[in-house]
């Protein structure tokens, strides 16, 4: 069996996420207090007790993210490490897939994650920024639309391209809500804006980028043992500097989810595809993008055992 692993974003972070694994596994249980002792704070009880306000903010939904997708990676790693052939990760997501690929060492990204969601809310109260999600079948090109918004209102780009039907624009809050208008009259279904803190995969972002340079140089990635999907192009990555290099882009570019999911769905058409972390956004997607493929989640106590059993 062959094996491609997904790591979530922020937004599926939620109360209780990790605690029957820490329960059941000594070495999820372990992933947990090194990144506590990596960071200095108890991410762990906010994890497994929240509150969910408190575990929603950026700076503390990234680390909590990235520790749940180690600790559910730790509680497998030895029966699906040989049959992993690549991974990828949604936006934050994808420093969990360098950590799992053996590229980013456990404590060096719980820190560098850390970093990333101090920056990313820094950025967005120095620039205020709002983020909206347009579902449905636009009748003209995202990009054109935000186009248009941008010089009627402010500017506004495109931000994930989740799946067909689904995608999220990012930018300056006027500008954002323009587009939202212009993207009903589209044809859209709904346009939502998001509950977040910033512009995120926008230029508004550029000071966090910056930061985040230094943050990578300083984490020092490796080469992965598998390849890992980029959000920046969709094109699997074999070595460490294009690794670092495209995920200092990361901030500023769209994620390319839709390609990431077609990228792999036709190199590995065969392969079981796992959300390693807590619910099933991901495996949802997928299976919008690539109808075929087949998919399981990978997050809590049961469905670990589940995994071993189907790898064993």
């Amino acid at each position: 069996m062959r094996l491609v692993l997904l790591f979530p974003g922020q937004g599926s972070q939620k109360p209780g996420m990790g605690q029957d694994l820490a329960a059941a596994y000594p070495s999820a249980r372990a992933v947990f207090e090194r990144v506590d002792d990596a960071l200095g704070v108890p991410l762990s009880r906010l994890c497994f007790e929240g509150p969910a306000e408190e575990l929603t903010l950026t700076h503390n939904a990234q680390p909590a993210l990235f520790a749940h997708g180690a600790a559910a990676w730790a509680a497998i790693r030895d029966s699906a490490a040989p049959h992993v052939v690549a991974a990828a990760g949604h936006s934050l997501g994808e420093f969990t897939a360098y950590h799992a690929a053996g590229a980013l060492e456990l404590s060096a990204g719980a820190r560098l994650v850390r970093r990333r969601g101090e920056l990313m809310y820094e950025a967005g109260v120095a620039r205020p920024g709002a983020m909206a999600a347009l579902l449905g079948d636009l009748r003209e090109p995202v990009e054109t639309l935000c186009e248009r918004a941008s010089a009627d209102a402010g500017l506004v780009v495109p931000a994930n391209y989740n799946s067909p039907g689904q995608l999220v624009v990012s930018g300056e809050i006027a500008g954002v809500e323009r587009l939202m208008e212009l993207a009903r009259e589209a044809g859209a279904r709904r346009a939502v804006r998001l509950n977040v803190s910033g512009a995120f995969h926008s230029p508004l972002m550029a000071p966090a980028a910056d930061g985040l340079a230094s943050a990578l140089d300083a984490a020092a990635l490796g080469a992965p043992a598998f390849p890992v999907a980029s959000n920046v192009t969709g094109d699997l990555v074999e070595d460490a500097g294009t690794a670092t290099a495209l995920l200092r882009r990361q901030l500023t570019a769209p994620v390319r989810w839709t390609d990431v999911v077609t990228t792999l769905a036709g190199r590995f058409p065969e392969a079981l595809f796992v959300e390693v972390g807590p619910g099933n956004v991901l495996t949802g997607l997928v299976k919008r993008i690539a109808p075929d493929v087949t998919t399981a989640t990978c997050g809590t106590a049961a469905e670990v055992e589940d995994l071993l059993q189907r790898v064993s």
